[in-house]
């Protein structure tokens, strides 16, 4: 594990005294919340399972982490046990309908966008309970999406069913171990422009119209950027959310109203 330091400056300290894990750290909202958060005080261990993505971070530790790998998810918790709060980010946009969908395009999805959700927070959960215990509060937080249970989008019938998952896995857990300390609450952004969107863009027959289309579903008339989503984070990561659990808090510009 790379270790390039404490937290970061230029925060109010919202995260101070806590040790945060987070994945898909190598861009993105992954990216972007690692520097929030160690920017306001947390221990931050940033992972990707590409390392050469995560160089440049500074005033956090990184790791290599492949969360479609039990065996690397166990042996990562139990070095790492005991934090304050998880960031489960990792994820993948799967383009299709259902009739263009194979059963390998579907586990796949699933692996990714839910199961390594399941597991990473199996993992740490026993630690995180201690830290709740002690501390009063610890927290879980998944990347959702309003593609999801919340709103249906043409060609998205396996991310859409993903991330319909990671909000009832949400709920499930939140309502587990309420009476614990733990909170866990999901994030649904809307359509944010990021690596990942521009790669999406990029492989459409029309790039421009398909960029266009993109926005145009955005009320606000623009994409999101990662610091439109970084705040929530920070929110639901810290104590001042201390009395919320099992929500999926959509982020979208309007698009589900």
């Amino acid at each position: 594990m790379g270790n390039t330091g404490g937290g970061t400056g230029g925060g109010t300290g919202r995260l101070r005294g806590k040790t945060v894990v987070m994945t898909a750290c190598g861009q993105g909202i992954g990216r972007a919340a690692a520097i929030a958060c160690a920017g306001e005080g947390a221990r931050v261990i940033a992972t990707d399972v590409n390392t050469e993505l995560l160089r440049g971070l500074q005033g956090m530790e990184t790791a290599r982490l492949d969360v479609t790998d039990p065996a690397a998810i166990l042996a990562f918790a139990a070095e790492v046990d005991g934090i304050d709060a998880l960031f489960n980010v990792a994820g993948f946009v799967h383009h299709g309908s259902i009739l263009e969908l194979t059963d390998a395009d579907w586990d796949a999805a699933f692996t990714l966008n839910v199961t390594s959700m399941m597991r990473m927070t199996r993992a740490f959960l026993p630690g995180m309970l201690a830290r709740a215990e002690a501390t009063g509060t610890a927290a879980i937080l998944n990347m959702a999406s309003m593609a999801s249970s919340i709103k249906g989008f043409p060609n998205r019938t396996a991310y859409g069913a993903t991330k319909a998952a990671v909000i009832g896995l949400t709920k499930a857990v939140a309502a587990d171990y309420v009476r614990q300390g733990l909170r866990v609450n999901a994030i649904c952004p809307g359509t944010v422009d990021t690596p990942s969107l521009r790669g999406r863009i990029a492989a459409q027959a029309d790039p421009a119209q398909a960029e266009r289309d993109f926005i145009a579903r955005q009320p606000m008339g623009r994409l999101a950027t990662v610091d439109d989503i970084t705040p929530l984070v920070v929110y639901l990561l810290s104590d001042e959310s201390r009395y919320v659990t099992g929500q999926a808090m959509l982020v979208d510009g309007g698009a589900t109203i």
